[in-house]
């Protein structure tokens, strides 16, 4: 059953009926009139006409007369759709001109918000969108009885959504009429839409035109190449000066090169061109200056694509075709709108074509090969094939015109480009996915408009525009939300003509907002507003526009969207209006008050539109937007070069690169509420938080990849239970990472700790139960939880928490060895203190094995010796992994190991300062087994056998550590060096020198205290300093006992001067015994060195006592004679040896003072010669060791005679010596003050052993009291390299 039809429409009060055809008259040039009996025969008796009639038939404006006379709008009006608005415009202008009658009477139009009409109107032109509109309220358009679509090949968006509509509707209106046509056009493709609807073809132009093919010369490289400006302005010039009259029309791709173009032609122009451009952006008084006449000889108008259809600009003669146009293509992948330049289809090149030949012979002249045209496609790709579908998507729900794949599209979209749509929709919150009820049409329909998709599909916008308003109504900010939006429906109002383009960038300088293109546009609102007043005149509109370089046409249009807009709004339920902020609308927010309202208010509704056009800051003006493409921020932004971290974009357009264009900063902690269900969270990292009491993971969550919330923490609980509880488990009952501590988590957890020091002793990890087994502990006895409200609740159901107490046989794995305490003490003896021990089995760890905690005032008096035995088991391990280190000859010898380690601990004295020497001496006197030093020395022990020694604070824990015992002493005396404690001390001990003992007793050392606790100490020493003695403290007790004893000695001479003058006199040489002095350093040297080594042998240079030192001087005065001559009868045969080898040596040099290596020999022999005998060999040579010097200096006489003997073979024998007596010096020079008393005495018996060995090779008649050999030289010089 079909509906009624409508009634005809009562105007005015009187009935419409028939429109008089006398008034119709059809001009006799227009090709279409041929045609007229045809199309009116055919509107009469078909529903759906095709008209294919090309460019310049008159199609546009005789079509509308046909149908009055073939009897259409009658019953309603006759509909005509234009793709633009100026065509729309001049088209009715046109046709109302032809019926002689004012436009608005018979002929109307309306375009977007704009209506010119009367009571008696019959057609109506229009843009498509308009009828678009229309259907929100008259789903099935009863107001129209015949609807002509218009310029159909261009098969844009809007154009295919109404061929789909009426498609529909002709089904359910039998009254309704459809006329489609266009110049060039697909017709079989329309016929077979339409149930194959009869197809009238009208010829077109009366007069030919000529096509010239120019395309540019290549050059010879690209940048030399001419530009298809350059080829335009070229071909134009080149016109002009072949043909006197007619009108130019050059279509560019761009505007800038529109600009570009006309800048070319004007400096060529004589006076006889106007020069006009034309353009969608260009003001319309400046558009209409295209159809007027102009003052000069001919025009040259320049103009994009909006030339090419419906326009019809007077007296073109000449085309010139660059074959190029911007043409929009949307990728549902990146959701980006591109707008490159590209080549045109054969279609729209034939559109241009027929812009020229309407009123004479014409010329197009294009500007690419005949072999590109042809290579071209056939039409330009429909709008649907090539834009977003999100509007059409929510329109035909909001229609209930089914699912877009069932919708009569002429050209189906792609499965990717509707998904696209669906997408965006879903983003938008306009969609929801389908309840199944089992019903066909939800089975079908896997989605449903929401509430708030049905009141955005009322909104004739851009669905991310109509959810912003959405969004601005519950943020209360939609006055500024509509201006916005508005505005953002429109072209920019901001012009910027070439000729002004400073001063317009001046005057939009005022309006704009450093961190919000949204904050320019309603700064410019408001101003205007402000300036104009809300219902100014006209008159003062336009003054303003010109002053601010505003479009006059287009400020008032978005007035006029805005006002629509609101009252759109109420009708789809977004009713109450926000009240506007102060002064009438928004303005600049500064930097400081940015999240306050009503910037926050504003920018959170913009963002719920925007959501897929968010992007992070990734270095100056470059952003990562969603889905990980890169954009820019574009150059006419307020943002550029200032862009903050997160921006929100209200397009994404791609030209020659992806740019972000329109954008505000936003704050990202907006987004995760407006994207709701869009946002992906991750989990990771799931820990025990203390704070919180529960297991908990850091929550990321992201949108369309960006990263919004790095890391928030979540309960991890209620997400992963198992792995949760096992977390709980490990980390607070097992390692107990709770704070309070339950009382029985508390009681487990000393009793592990108390028993697992077993573990770290023995260094084993079989003898406790392991983390697994604690977990299976608690796990049998808890259900799955995972915070600690959980477990005390049901420790509480329980009563008692004794349940998940444990005891000791629950950690013993096996029991462990009694003697381990005894091994193994938790505390030891050094000297005269007792130190905690601490023990730690991990191998990787710098604390493994024993740490000896000892305070910083023990540091100093520590040994090393000492206290690697303060452990017995650490220790017995040492001995059993040096045994196992030796030599495989050695070890079997040794055989078995862990009893002779056993031997070694029990019976080895172990006092002793150096270990692999008293090791090496008691494995040869109890096994009969010679293991050198070095051989002990040399084996590499673990780490953890060397005992660790840390430096214990009771409030800060441990201050130092190492194994170094030496390198921690000395930072310790590097830092009491710098320390204000000493500083003090030296203040108050250090007084000017004296001649006597007139300063108090010098204690050992003195504690440096700092904040009540002893940081070090300083060791007292008497200081010789000039004509006295004085107190000095030191930070290090070797350098403190070298300067005491020096200073006891110096006090010692000043006060017994007489004791003194009496020595000297009794230590004087004889005279014989001066002449033999005379050849050896001189006889003061010599009594100088009796008289020292008398002082040195009877002054106790120990004495750090007032009384001690009297008591000492007073001894002195009865001991120094006899004492004195028992020296002088020790030095005599020193004397008279050194004397005699001295002077033979001087005598063989005499003797041989000709030959160069005889004098070298005895040089070198002198030089021993000044070694045997130094300076201070009386106090530094033992007595038993200076009786045996006489011996070898004789010995020294017999080498130097008998070596210049036989030199060579001299020379040859001196080669060991000088190794053995190389390596005596490196060793003697290695010599510090910490150098151990053992090293010393090895290296100064390593020196004698060298002065026996000269004298068992060169003077063999004396005899050594033992025997020396080059085996046991190297056996000593290994031995001293294996001391510390």
């Amino acid at each position: 059953m079909h509906e009624r039809q409508d009634r005809p429409v009562r105007t005015g009060g009187l009935a419409r009926g028939a429109f008089p055809l006398e008034r119709l008259n059809y001009p006799a040039g227009l090709p279409i009139v041929a045609s007229r009996t045809e199309i009116v025969r055919a509107l009469r008796t078909h529903r759906v006409v095709v008209i294919a009639g090309e460019t310049g038939s008159g199609k546009t404006t005789q079509i509308p007369k046909m149908c009055l006379e073939a009897g259409r709008g009658v019953a309603g009006l006759i509909g005509c759709t234009q793709p633009r608005r100026i065509a729309a415009v001049t088209v009715a202008q046109r046709l109302a001109e032809e019926l002689n009658e004012p436009l608005g009477r018979s002929v109307g139009y309306k375009i977007r918000f704009e209506e010119c009409r009367g009571p008696g109107q019959r057609i109506k032109f229009m843009t498509d969108g308009v009828l678009l509109a229309e259907t929100q309220s008259d789903r099935l358009l009863r107001r129209y009885d015949t609807l002509i679509v218009d310029e159909a090949h261009e098969r844009s968006l809007n154009i295919d959504f109404v061929l789909g509509i009426v498609k529909t509707l002709l089904e359910r209106r039998r009254d309704l009429h459809l006329v489609i046509t266009s110049a060039t056009i697909d017709t079989e493709k329309f016929s077979l839409a339409f149930d194959r609807a009869p197809v009238i073809e009208v010829t077109g132009r009366t007069y030919p035109v000529e096509v010239l093919y120019q395309p540019p010369e290549p050059g010879p490289s690209e940048a030399d190449e001419e530009t298809h400006v350059e080829a335009a302005v070229a071909a134009a010039v080149n016109i002009t000066a072949r043909h006197p009259d007619g009108d130019v029309l050059i279509f560019m791709p761009t505007e800038p090169d529109i600009r570009e173009t006309c800048d070319l032609l004007e400096g060529r122009n004589m006076g006889t061109w106007a020069v006009l451009p034309l353009y969608a952006r260009l003001p319309a008084s400046e558009q209409r200056r295209v159809f007027q006449p102009a003052r000069a000889s001919r025009k040259i108008i320049v103009a994009t694509n909006v030339a090419e259809t419906s326009l019809t600009i007077p007296n073109i003669r000449f085309v010139i075709d660059t074959g190029l146009a911007r043409i929009g293509q949307y990728n549902p992948r990146t959701r980006t709108t591109s707008l490159p330049v590209r080549s045109i289809s054969r279609s729209s090149a034939n559109q241009r074509l027929g812009r020229c030949g309407r009123l004479r012979n014409g010329v197009c002249v294009r500007l690419y090969s005949e072999e590109d045209y042809l290579k071209r496609a056939p039409f330009t790709a429909p709008e649907i094939l090539r834009a977003n579908l999100a509007a059409v998507i929510l329109n035909m729900m909001a229609l209930n015109l089914g699912g877009i794949q069932q919708f009569p599209f002429i050209d189906k979209p792609s499965p990717k480009r509707i998904r696209d749509g669906i997408e965006l929709l879903l983003e938008l919150g306009a969609l929801e996915p389908a309840v199944r009820t089992g019903r066909e049409d939800t089975a079908r329909e896997p989605y449903r408009l929401t509430p708030r998709g049905r009141s955005m599909a009322r909104l004739p916008l851009d669905p991310r525009l109509s959810r912003m308003i959405i969004e601005a109504e519950r943020e209360g900010c939609l006055d500024e939300m509509l201006v916005i939006a508005a505005a953002l429906s429109i072209q920019d109002p901001r012009e910027r003509p070439p000729d002004k383009a400073a001063q317009a960038d001046q005057a939009h300088r005022a309006f704009a907002d450093p961190l919000s293109d949204f904050a320019s546009l309603l700064t410019l609102w408001t101003h205007c507003r402000k300036q104009v007043g809300l219902t100014g005149s006209q008159g003062a509109l336009k003054r303003y526009c010109r002053e601010q370089f505003l479009s006059y046409r287009r400020m008032r249009e978005w007035k006029a969207v805005r006002d629509e807009l609101a009252t759109l709004a109420s009708e789809a339920g977004v009713g109450a209006k926000a009240p506007p902020p102060p002064g009438g609308g928004a303005t600049p927010a500064s930097k400081k008050t940015r999240v306050e309202d009503p910037y926050a208010r504003i920018h959170r509704a913009i963002l719920s539109g925007h959501l897929s056009n968010i992007a992070v800051k990734k270095e100056k003006n470059v952003y990562t937007a969603a889905h990980g493409r890169e954009a820019f921020l574009f150059p006419g932004s307020g943002l550029y070069n200032r862009g903050p971290r997160w921006i929100v974009a209200a397009e994404m357009v791609e030209t020659s690169r992806l740019f972000a264009r329109t954008c505000a900063q936003i704050d990202p902690a907006w987004i995760e509420s407006l994207a709701g269900p869009l946002c992906r969270t991750s989990c990771s990292g799931p820990h025990w938080d203390p704070a919180r009491g529960e297991v908990v993971a850091d929550a990321r969550v992201t949108l369309f990849g960006l990263v919004i919330v790095p890391a928030r923490p979540v309960s991890f609980g209620p997400l992963f239970p198992e792995e949760a509880f096992q977390i709980f488990l490990r980390e607070v009952l097992v390692e107990g990472r709770v704070r309070p501590c339950p009382p029985f988590l508390r009681h487990n957890l000393s009793l592990r700790e108390r028993v697992g020091v077993l573990e770290d002793k023995v260094r084993r990890h079989d003898i406790l139960v392991d983390d697994d087994d604690l977990v299976r502990f608690y796990r049998t006895r808890l259900p799955v939880l995972w915070s600690m409200r959980s477990l005390m609740k049901v420790v509480r159901e329980r009563g008692s928490d004794a349940f998940l107490r444990l005891s000791e046989e629950d950690l013993w794995r096996r029991p462990p060895d009694e003697e381990i305490p005894r091994l193994y003490p938790d505390e030891t003896r050094v000297a005269s203190d007792r130190f905690r021990l601490v023990y730690r089995y991990a191998p990787e760890a710098p604390d493994d094995g024993v740490t000896l905690r000892v305070p910083a005032e023990a540091l100093p008096d520590l040994r090393a010796a000492e206290i690697e035995r303060g452990c017995p088991g650490l220790w017995q391990e040492k001995i059993l992994a040096l045994l196992k280190g030796l030599p495989k000859e050695a070890r079997k010898r040794l055989s078995p190991l862990t009893e002779s380690a056993g031997i070694i601990c029990s019976e080895m004295d172990r006092e002793y300062e150096h270990l692999p020497s008293a090791l090496s001496g008691f494995v040869t006197q109890r096994f009969g087994l010679d293991v050198p030093a070095a051989v002990w020395s040399a084996i590499p022990l673990p780490e953890h056998l060397h005992m660790r020694v840390a430096v214990w604070d009771d409030d800060h824990g441990e201050v130092v550590a190492g194994r170094d015992l030496a390198r921690l002493q000395r930072e310790q005396r590097r830092e009491v060096c710098a320390s204000s404690a000493l500083e003090r001390l030296r203040a108050e001990w250090e007084t000017p020198p004296a001649t006597d003992w007139a300063f108090p007793d010098l204690p050992e050392r003195i504690p440096l205290l700092e904040r009540g606790r002893i940081r070090g100490y300083a060791y007292p020493a008497l200081e010789a300093a000039g004509d006295g003695c004085r107190p000095r403290l030191c930070t290090d007790p070797g350098e403190a006992e070298g300067v005491h004893h020096a200073g006891v000695m110096r006090l010692a001479c000043l006060c017994l001067p007489g004791e003194l003058k009496s020595l000297k006199k009794a230590v004087a040489l004889s005279v014989p015994m001066k002449a033999r002095a005379a050849l050896c350093g001189g006889p003061a040297a010599w009594e100088r060195r009796i008289l020292e080594k008398v002082l040195g042998d009877l002054v106790d240079v120990r004495v750090r006592r007032r009384e001690d030192f009297q008591d000492m001087l007073a001894g002195l005065r009865a001991r120094l004679m006899p004492h004195a001559l028992d020296i002088t009868a020790l030095v005599s045969p020193v004397l008279k040896a050194a004397s005699d080898a001295s002077r033979n040596l001087s005598a063989l040099e005499k003797a041989h003072r000709f030959n160069r290596p005889a004098l070298a020999f005895l040089a070198a022999l002198k030089g021993e010669l000044a070694r045997l005998i130094p300076d201070d060999f009386l106090q530094a040579t033992p007595a038993d060791r200076i009786a045996h010097l006489p011996r070898y200096l004789a010995a020294l006489s017999i080498r130097a005679q008998r070596g210049l003997d036989h030199l060579d073979r001299a020379l040859a024998r001196e080669a060991p010596l000088r190794a053995y007596a190389k390596r005596l010096s490196e060793f003697t020079a290695e010599i510090t003050p910490h150098t151990t008393a053992d090293k010393r005495r090895e290296i100064e018996d390593l020196f004698w052993m060298i002065e026996e060995y000269k004298v068992s090779v060169f003077a063999q008649e004396l005899k050594t009291p033992a025997p020396v050999s080059p085996k046991r030289l190297q056996a000593k010089i290994a031995a001293i390299e294996a001391l510390p």
